[in-house]
């Protein structure tokens, strides 16, 4: 399975990037191996017709080939002034245009949402704006109950990833809950194990 992680977050040292590196260790030691790749959003140029109209950037058709290519996304918001980002809701705007006679590039896609923020509250409120974007967009979002990472910024990492093991737990749940979407009935005891 091939699974995009996409960063709501455009800096370096992102609280929501270190989510997605804790995803891709999870995913790297489920059973039926699992291929994951980081799709940035801050390369993307704004949302614009005339632009679409010329076939986007290089940028852009490389982000819609990589998420048309994809089984599943993890996406990792922080919460700006409540809500989803900037840099993430222009990704989604590219990602939601139809390619002449194929869907967009999300129309299906199973998708699991999460948040984190230096916050108190882990950017809970952003995830609603999200989700809704999604489900506009035709994109299946993964039922589990949220995960919201608080105090982002003061629990342990390594390698870039968080090593607390509540937070682990949860996000290994999380993770479990989208490979489970994708696994054909018969093969979805070894993924819940």
């Amino acid at each position: 399975m091939k699974i995009v992680l996409i960063s709501g977050s455009t800096r370096g040292d992102s609280v929501n990037t270190a989510v997605l590196a804790t995803v891709r260790h999870i995913l790297d030691n489920l059973p039926g191996g699992h291929e994951s790749v980081l799709l940035p959003v801050g390369g993307l140029p704004f949302y614009e017709a005339a632009l679409e109209r010329a076939g986007g950037s290089a940028a852009v058709r490389a982000a819609k080939e990589l998420v048309t290519g994809a089984d599943a996304l993890v996406i990792s918001t922080p919460s700006y002034n409540g809500e989803m980002p900037g840099a993430l809701k222009n990704a989604l705007d590219w990602l939601s245009r139809a390619q002449g006679e194929h869907p967009s590039p999300l129309t299906g896609k199973v998708v699991a949402v999460v948040s984190a923020s230096p916050g108190a509250r882990g950017a809970l409120d952003a995830q609603a704006g999200l989700i809704g974007v999604l489900g506009r967009c035709g994109a299946r979002v993964v039922r589990h109950d949220p995960v919201a990472v608080a105090r982002a910024g003061t629990l342990a990492t390594q390698d870039g990833r968080y090593t607390d093991p509540e937070l682990v737990g949860r996000l290994e749940s999380l993770t479990r809950a989208l490979v489970a979407e994708l696994t054909p009935i018969q093969d979805r005891a070894e993924v819940l194990v």
